[in-house]
């Protein structure tokens, strides 16, 4: 991991993907979904102290009646002024809108935390990256199915995407 870089809450968001009752209560390595979400809980508590945005991603089943139980984001995570995204692929931005309500927003860099780190968040960093975005990987926010896929993600793929830190690395500007 590298030296975190001091965010401007003006032009940074925190993105957690897939902080729902039914996914955090999976099998998770090399952390638990409830560690995990605990963790976003607290980047999400400074971001929005700091005036920063946050967005939460969470995924529908495309063509079905009903959504299986535990398919809203997990109680307590959402608050007023979050920015929700529905989607329905394994990335958070196609056919979502969100780039253009970031770009509305001015937010250059995205700070990323969810499960699976190698599917959800992989998949919506890598397309964050393609259309521009500065990135920043929140390592003790994420899980994956094992350990091992985990680590691929956050020791090959998100080095070269971005910068990789832990929550206690992560700096705000002050108002």
């Amino acid at each position: 991991m590298t030296a975190a870089p001091v965010l401007d809450p003006q032009r940074t968001a925190l993105v957690l993907v897939d902080l729902m009752d039914r996914i955090v209560a999976l099998p998770l390595e090399p952390r638990k979904g409830t560690e995990v979400l605990a963790t976003a809980e607290e980047l999400a508590a400074a971001f929005r102290a700091a005036g920063a945005l946050v967005v939460l991603i969470r995924v529908e089943r495309p063509a079905v009646a009903e959504q299986p139980p535990g398919s809203g984001l997990a109680a307590g995570l959402p608050r007023d002024g979050d920015l929700e995204i529905v989607k329905r692929t394994i990335g958070g931005f196609q056919g979502t809108g969100l780039d253009e309500r970031l770009r509305e927003r001015g937010i250059r860099t995205l700070l990323f935390g969810g499960i699976a780190t190698n599917l959800g968040v992989e998949s919506t960093a890598r397309a964050a990256a393609d259309l521009g975005y500065d990135l920043v990987f929140v390592e003790d926010a994420m899980a994956a199915f094992t350990a091992a896929e985990h680590d691929a993600s956050v020791r090959l793929d998100f080095p070269r995407l971005g910068t990789v830190v832990t929550a206690a690395q992560v700096r705000l500007e002050p108002r």
